[in-house]
């Protein structure tokens, strides 16, 4: 089995990190979508990262299919829960946290195009998803020690790279000044050695 990575792709780190909370061995290969012979292609159809590479030949591609077959082929510390109220939780966590990516990584992507052929309006759009669902992580947390209030889960993996991607692409935002809690939850699970050993480079 095999993974094709970026290191800035905060999808790609939501998988990585399981592979590591759930200790299954698997090969990492790191390639640049954007580089333009794209090599992901050589793996995936759609040309993005992550993909899973089965030892079949099955590929898996989408973080969220990969992260679902990953917790299912292992027993080992389960992060997405078998009662169906608490899965749908924990999906819907994690839901918002890449939607929040979506909108981020568009208006990096939209800023790379010349200056003349940029949407200063698609760029508003995302800037009130990427706001808005900020926000909406804050107050879904609240004071609570995990995001689904219960346990360590995907919801606080996915939400984890999604701030450490803010800080990536976004460090202007200052999210931390503003939400408090957000800076106390993810300070803690940057200690967890899964995320410490998954932090994208900087720049």
């Amino acid at each position: 089995m095999k993974l094709i990575f970026s290191s800035t792709s905060p999808y790609a780190r939501k998988v990585r990190i399981v592979l590591a909370e759930k200790k299954i061995e698997c090969q990492q290969i790191e390639a640049s979508p954007w580089t333009p012979d794209n090599p992901v292609h050589a793996f995936s159809p759609l040309g993005k990262v992550p993909v899973l590479v089965l030892d079949d030949g099955t590929v898996l591609y989408d973080s969220r299919v990969i992260v679902e077959y990953l917790d299912n082929v292992s027993p080992v510390s389960r992060l997405i829960p078998e009662p169906s109220r608490q899965r749908i939780a924990v999906r819907r966590w994690e839901a918002l946290a890449d939607g929040v990516n979506d909108a981020a990584s568009s208006i990096v992507l939209e800023r790379r195009r010349p200056a003349a052929q940029q949407s200063s309006e698609w760029i508003a759009r995302q800037e009130r998803k990427l706001g808005e669902g900020i926000a909406e992580l804050a107050r879904e947390l609240e004071e609570k020690a995990w995001c689904n209030g219960e346990a360590y889960s995907l919801a606080d993996i996915a939400t984890a790279c999604t701030l450490g991607y803010l800080d990536l692409r976004h460090p202007h935002l200052q999210w931390r000044e503003a939400y408090p809690n957000l800076a106390r939850f993810h300070e803690r699970l940057a200690k967890r050695a899964s995320f410490a050993d998954t932090v994208p480079p900087p720049g």
